[in-house]
């Protein structure tokens, strides 16, 4: 079996994890003073490299070659050629256990973590505990943990990943060192995206490319997963292609329909939305996609500095097309279009007719 191009190109070192450069200089800083901690919180949105880097940070605390050689330990990174360090990378390391909370969320897994950390490790000079989706433990669970927190053995090392932070007790939190992982750009991920597509030898076009990030929403994995899914369906993959077979509407399609709404042309905006039914697109996502193209709209016109952080996440042929229409938003009119659309939007999820509640919302503010 093929291994998934996200586990294929998962970071390998602390140098290759994109768009979070002050977690990795941290953790660079503090393996290079050989000063790993005992217990370490990372959250963030989701695919954004938390289990990587918990991973990243198990292999540098047992490398074995950091540990022989003071000269490589100032690099701040694991070797990824001893046997703990392959071990890691291959799933098989016998002293890293990786643990989905999700999956075990009550007090007696926790007790047998705590009866597992007592022991000391087998093979590696840590013993490294990754607790996954940590923030669906219950709250005896968490209890549980508390202690072991905050008096783990000096073999033992704690890693929880978490994307909803909030849900954290304050008391574990405390107990850790807190790292935030926040979503990378469209550039980043374009640039990952494309390190991948020369190195398997794809034909993907820029715009299909840079179409697969927006798709992602700031995750690696679901753009690398998109990515690996839609080279099969053609020889050269491209946006129509990508359209046409999963359903998804680009931004080039979300502008046109804005550019009706802009110019108040009801008729056209009725005319596109019917084009776009009969051909199959998920009118879902286009009502989705529509909502945060008219948001940025907005924003935009009612405050320009803002245009700095936008070209986070697009391009400026994008962001070129938002900047005209900014021109032409006239909030007593829009405001309360973007107030329907958003309306019609958690209607048509749960409807058989998707298209009504949008074509109902676009009658109501579009109409003379």
């Amino acid at each position: 079996m093929a291994l998934a191009l996200y586990r294929k190109y998962r970071p390998r070192k602390l140098a290759d994890v994109l768009g979070q450069e002050n977690v990795v200089t941290v953790l660079q800083n503090a393996a290079k003073a050989n000063k790993i901690g005992h217990a370490y919180l990372f959250y963030g949105p989701r695919g954004t490299g938390k289990t990587s880097i918990a991973r990243l940070l198990a292999k540098i605390a047992c490398c074995k070659t950091r540990q022989e050689d003071e000269k490589f330990r100032a690099k701040g990174e694991p070797c990824n050629t001893c046997q703990p360090c392959t071990d890691i990378d291959a799933g098989r390391g016998i002293d890293v256990v990786e643990i989905d909370a999700a999956s075990n969320t009550g007090v007696d897994e926790i007790r047998a973590l705590k009866e597992g950390i007592r022991l000391a490790p087998s093979s590696y000079p840590y013993k490294v505990f990754i607790l996954d989706e940590a923030h669906m433990l219950t709250k005896n669970a968490f209890n549980a943990l508390l202690k072991t927190l905050e008096e783990p053995p000096a073999h033992a090392i704690i890693i929880l990943a978490t994307t909803e932070f909030e849900k954290v007790p304050a008391t574990i939190a405390s107990r850790t060192q807190r790292f935030h992982l926040k979503k990378p750009t469209i550039e980043q991920m374009v640039t990952k995206l494309k390190e991948i597509i020369k190195t398997e030898k794809f034909s993907v076009t820029d715009d299909a490319i840079e179409f697969i990030a927006a798709l992602g929403d700031g995750s690696f994995r679901d753009a690398e997963s998109l990515l690996e899914q839609v080279v099969s369906l053609a020889e050269k993959v491209d946006v129509e292609t990508i359209e046409k077979n999963l359903g998804k509407v680009g931004f080039k399609r979300t502008a046109e329909l804005a550019e009706f709404i802009m110019n108040n042309d009801l008729k056209g905006s009725l005319k596109y939305l019917s084009s776009i039914n009969e051909v199959g697109y998920n009118v879902v996502d286009l009502t989705k996609e529509l909502i945060h193209y008219l948001r940025r709209v907005l924003t935009l016109a009612s405050n320009p500095d803002l245009e700095a952080d936008f070209k986070k996440d697009l391009t400026g042929k994008e962001l070129e097309q938002i900047k005209l229409h900014a021109k032409k938003i006239n909030n007593a009119k829009h405001i309360p279009l973007i107030k329907g659309l958003i309306k019609a939007y958690s209607e048509m999820r749960y409807s058989p007719f998707a298209s009504i509640p949008l074509e109902v919302a676009l009658i109501e503010n579009l109409r003379p």
